[in-house]
């Protein structure tokens, strides 16, 4: 019997029509304030998947995994990218709360579910925060050396990445000036990001206008110098640069509308991406060699292999400002994900409360902070992107198989969006995203597990007895 009970008890699931955005008796000190509008939304997801993509990965991936065919990677991640764009949106609709995938699995898969894709995504936001800022660190050491400005080699890379490095001090002091910007609230934060993605996007098109003119079609050849593929591991290695509107949905709660904007504002954010995604790969791969392309600033070092140095250096620029802005959507999502899930009873409650003025969860974006810019000063980039993916490909295997489940289960729900194809759709994301898990190594498995151990422990050691669910045992997720 005993063991029913537990079962039962992971098994249970947060009603749907009960999903208020508030903590259990209406507390106030636990709520979030709605101040975005639609293309305040868009903003933040386009500027959580145009970034570490273009400025970084793509020449990371075109240099040593896929050649010119680093189009067809991205093109193979968005794809999936976008069966699950569709399943997020209508849960985006449907359950506009903060926590995203945490929130739509606890309410329609149960709450062990919920509870390990949530704290998959406390590492996997944070992680990806702390890749990011390494990446930005690249584009400054180039910078750096265009100036000729020397600074100390112990503050330009975490140990093991140069000669006398000890912390990558940039990289550590972009995640805590990111968690700076988030505390000042939700509205003076989504201004700037507004602002930022802005002048991004006018990078890329600067980079694609001018770019496009100096495209040599040898370059092209061979398409695929790694075979195909190379091209498909491309795809796994990039898809982390493709799906920024999850995150940006955890900020549901703080929409004007969220019924209506959120899911347009995650397929605006994911088509606008896909678009200047497919038109920078062209360009790269057109203008340099894929033997030649700098690993870790791309478009600066191809710029400046066609005499453009000048403008090099505004590129680089560029996307110093610009990939600041996926770190402030991953920072957004993984401080929501863990608020909603404190407020929830799977974490303290201390976690959950907001600051009195700014109505922001500021105990948890400080901690937040610190750890990723921990990850971003001591440990290399391939190091800490290991730490990324396997938890974000199985947050979109849940949602995908949550949408499907919870449409032939209550079909008469209330939906401003119904995602297209049901079942094949959502079921294609299941299989691309299960699909680009077996192209991540092994050691990403192992810090999986570990973490997935760790998570277990800490759910029946705490969260099981302490849930809001557990005081309120005859409430039925139906």
């Amino acid at each position: 019997m005993a063991g029913l009970r537990v079962g039962e008890g992971v098994l249970r699931r947060k009603p749907i029509e009960q999903i208020d955005g508030t903590g259990p008796t209406g507390d106030v000190t636990t709520q979030l304030t709605r101040t975005l509008g639609l293309w305040q939304l868009t903003a933040i997801g386009v500027g959580g998947i145009i970034g570490a993509g273009i400025f970084t990965l793509a020449g990371t991936v075109a240099n040593g995994t896929a050649g010119p065919a680093v189009l067809v990677s991205f093109l193979i991640a968005g794809v999936a990218s976008a069966a699950a764009a569709f399943s997020y949106a209508e849960f985006a609709g449907l359950i506009p709360k903060a926590g995203s995938a945490y929130t739509y699995g606890y309410a329609v898969l149960g709450e062990l579910v919920g509870w390990f894709i949530g704290w998959d995504l406390l590492l996997e936001y944070t992680a990806i925060v702390a890749v990011v800022a390494i990446g930005i660190s690249g584009y400054f050491s180039f910078l750096l050396g265009e100036t000729g400005l020397e600074l100390p080699k112990w503050m330009l890379g975490a140990p093991g990445t140069g000669a006398g490095h000890r912390v990558d001090l940039f990289a550590a002091l972009l995640c805590l000036l990111v968690a700076y910007l988030l505390t000042l609230g939700i509205r003076n934060a989504a201004r700037f990001e507004t602002v930022v993605v802005a002048l991004k996007v006018l990078v890329v098109l600067l980079v694609i206008g001018v770019g496009v003119f100096h495209i040599d079609t040898a370059n092209y050849a061979p398409f695929f110098p790694f075979g195909v593929s190379g091209a498909f591991t491309g795809a796994a290695t990039v898809f982390f640069a493709v799906f920024g509107y999850d995150a940006m949905s955890t900020a549901a709660e703080e929409s004007k509308d969220a019924q209506r904007h959120m899911p347009k504002a995650i397929l605006y954010s994911l088509a606008i991406s896909m678009v200047l995604y497919v038109a920078a790969c062209l360009v790269l791969t057109g203008m340099q060699s894929y033997k030649d392309i700098d690993p870790e600033s791309g478009f600066s070092t191809a710029f400046k292999s066609v005499g453009l140095t000048r403008l090099a250096d505004v590129i680089a620029v560029g996307a110093i400002i610009g990939i600041l802005t996926v770190m402030f959507t991953f920072m957004l999502g993984v401080t929501r994900v863990w608020f909603s899930m404190s407020r929830d009873g799977l974490l303290p409650k201390w976690f959950a409360r907001t600051h009195p003025t700014r109505h922001v969860p500021t105990r948890v974006t400080w901690i937040v902070g610190a750890a990723s810019a921990v990850i971003a000063g001591f440990l290399p980039i391939g190091e800490a992107a290991e730490l990324t993916n396997i938890g974000i490909l199985l947050a979109f295997v849940v949602v995908c198989i949550a949408v499907i489940v919870l449409r032939y289960k209550r079909p008469g729900l209330p939906r401003t969006f119904r995602t297209p194809g049901m079942p094949f759709v959502p079921a294609l994301g299941v299989v691309f995203s299960v699909w680009l898990i077996t192209f991540l190594q092994w050691q990403t498995w192992l810090r999986f597990v570990v973490w997935f151990l760790v998570g277990l422990v800490i759910y029946f050691g705490y969260s099981y007895r302490n849930s809001e669910m557990a005081k309120a045992p005859k409430a039925d997720g139906g």
